[in-house]
């Protein structure tokens, strides 16, 4: 059986040991029925605490952080007005403060015993939590056995990453309360933190255990401590090589040996916290969603994820509508957006089409031509038709020696031209798709060194393009946006 830790033990597993100061005070007496007052009591002297949940601050992997967390054994973690009253002051200080905001609720929901009132302030939370993350600041939640109800439809569900402990109960009413209403049992399983995993709702599933881990991560990456003076970026030198033929290009990044974008975070970035789906319902494997650090420059880091052994794997609808979440965490946390192209195109299928393939390209061009936060693409490999052109508008556009872009891969075109695929070569100097064109052509801006292919150096290779990255960035910062923006139009007007 899997043990499901009370609210102070949860804080004290969480926070470095003796940082968790309480932000609690003494709750207002309110008139209450004489039944109600005594079964909260009984939850007094049941939990050990004096609500249903508890607040305060902590510092988890050296970072300060505001913690709110639920006391399930308080009347069920149910949220009353008073419980209310607590959460909202709790998130507002954290705002005030400009702290990162980490929620661990355990609740069936509204407390029946106070009704439509304590329903309706599930309203007031989530309107602090909306004001906390206007301001750019974090919001991670850990959602526990069991969360449900009002908690699950509000506070609960707007982390900017979420995870789940594992086999905890999650979901919009619980199995009694469904099997009173319609007379039938709700289906196995549906409700677990695993089938939400695997339907892209929540980022991971993880004992907790683990969680200090995974929040210091995500902190080390949204709030990063900054040293005392700026340290020296790596060198990221372009350098004179010679010319590369366009079908040589081709098969060079189509070699399983090359390294893609799961090696690129494994060796050059510092910190990395990889997320999943688009919260919505939704996962495309084709398509990798991560918090990261190149350096000191912390980012979004979105794009086509090649599997161990394969050259690369098409993506669907989904994958692009990760790019857009992709896109709004970038907005919202205020960190720069980096997309790596290295795909073989967008999948054509029956389902992609269904799915609205063609209309979440053109969304996904509309959102990074319009994001306000610096954006760098690393064309790193492949980069084929509608589905490489929908991570490709940035302020700064980086190309490996042998990543190449085209409307469509090589054989497609000469199909369509020559009806014969096997002049693919000739159609891809037609084309005009090699590094040195792209930059010519003012569709990149640097070139990144590989000596003598990626897939023979791949760790080198890795450090040099996340240099490139922490160089980018931290060039695009020193630009005000107004201009970047003009200037990110700009280069894409015909």
């Amino acid at each position: 059986m899997t043990e499901h830790l009370g609210a102070r033990a949860l804080l004290e597993l969480i926070c470095d040991s003796g940082t968790f100061v309480g932000w609690d005070e003494s709750l207002a007496t309110r008139p209450r029925s004489a039944g109600y007052e005594a079964e909260l009591v009984a939850a007094r002297e049941r939990s050990g605490a004096d609500e249903s949940v508890l607040t305060g601050e902590g510092r988890v992997g050296g970072h300060r952080v505001a913690i709110l967390a639920s006391e399930f054994a308080f009347l069920g973690g149910s949220i009353g007005r008073d419980a209310a009253h607590r959460l909202v002051a709790a998130i507002e200080r954290a705002t005030a403060e400009r702290l990162p905001l980490l929620a661990g609720p355990a609740s069936g929901g509204t407390r029946m015993q106070e009704g439509t009132a304590a329903f309706v302030a599930m309203i007031g939370i989530s309107a602090a939590i909306a004001r906390h993350k206007a301001l750019g600041l974090p919001y991670l939640v850990y959602l526990r056995h069991p969360t449900t109800g009002g908690v699950m439809s509000s506070w609960a569900s707007l982390g900017h990453v979420t995870v789940a402990e594992p086999g905890a109960l999650l979901g919009f009413l619980g199995p009694r309360v469904f099997e009173a209403i319609s007379g039938e049992p709700f289906p196995e399983g549906v409700q677990r933190a695993e089938h939400l995993y695997a339907h892209g709702l929540i980022d991971a599933v993880v004992p907790p255990r683990t969680l200090p881990r995974i929040v210091a991560i995500a902190l080390d990456v949204l709030v990063p401590s900054r040293p005392a003076a700026a340290a020296a970026r790596p060198e990221a030198a372009e350098i004179e090589q010679p010319p590369v033929a366009a079908w040589a290009a081709v098969t060079a990044t189509r070699d399983p040996a090359r390294p893609g974008l799961r090696r690129l975070l494994d060796v050059a970035a510092s910190a990395v916290l990889t997320l999943n789906g688009t919260g919505q319902g939704e996962a495309d494997a084709g398509i990798l969603l991560a918090l990261a650090r190149f350096g000191d420059a912390s980012c979004v880091v979105v794009g086509h994820d090649r599997e161990d052994g394969e050259p690369g794997r098409p993506f669907g609808p989904a994958g692009l509508r990760q790019v857009q979440r992709g896109v709004r965490l970038s907005r919202d946390l205020g960190l720069p957006l980096v997309s790596i192209i290295d795909t073989p195109g967008a999948e054509l299928s029956r389902a992609s089409e269904e799915g609205g393939l063609p209309g979440e390209i053109a969304r996904s061009l509309v959102d990074l031509v319009q994001l306000s936060s610096p954006t760098v693409a690393v064309i790193l490999g492949q980069g084929t038709g509608g589905g490489a052109l929908a991570s490709l508008p940035a302020d700064v556009v980086l190309v490996a020696r042998h990543g190449w872009l085209a409307p469509l891969p090589p054989e497609g075109g000469a199909a369509i031209l020559w009806r014969d695929p096997a002049r693919a070569p000739e159609m891809a100097e037609a084309f005009g798709i090699t590094a040195p064109e792209l930059r010519h052509a003012g569709i990149a801006d640097r070139v990144i060194p590989e000596l003598a292919d990626a897939a023979a150096e791949p760790d080198a290779f890795c450090r040099r393009v996340g240099a490139f990255i922490e160089s980018a960035i931290g060039d695009l910062a020193a630009v005000p946006e107004a201009v970047r923006l003009a200037a990110r139009l700009g280069r894409y007007r015909p």
